[in-house]
């Protein structure tokens, strides 16, 4: 599985990749067809505190899942988005076992 992040207009320090990439590790348990793995980390233009937003595409055989979060740090944004895709790839497999 290859996972690529990308940062919209600032750099990324190691510590929050290493993060990222050990969440992203956990999705293997959940489906094991993931082909790939694109972050997008950008910040909102706007006075709210929770402007760090998180796009998670994971690509999977016949289908994309795409997920988007906002929160506070990218940490919770990566955090909520990788729960939500937890429960994703569970009802896909549910799905495919189905058939």
């Amino acid at each position: 599985m290859k996972v690529n992040i990308q940062a919209v207009n600032f750099n990324v320090d190691r510590k929050l990749v290493d993060f990222i990439n050990e969440r992203l590790e956990k999705l293997q348990q959940y489906y094991d067809k993931i082909v790939g793995i694109d972050v997008s980390l950008h910040t909102e233009n706007t006075s709210d505190k929770e402007n760090k937003s998180v796009d998670i595409l994971v690509k999977i055989p016949g289908d994309d899942l795409i997920v988007k979060k906002t929160a506070k740090s990218f940490e919770e944004a990566t955090d909520s988005g990788v729960d939500a895709l937890e429960r994703l790839l569970v009802k896909r497999k549910e799905k495919i076992k189905a058939h």
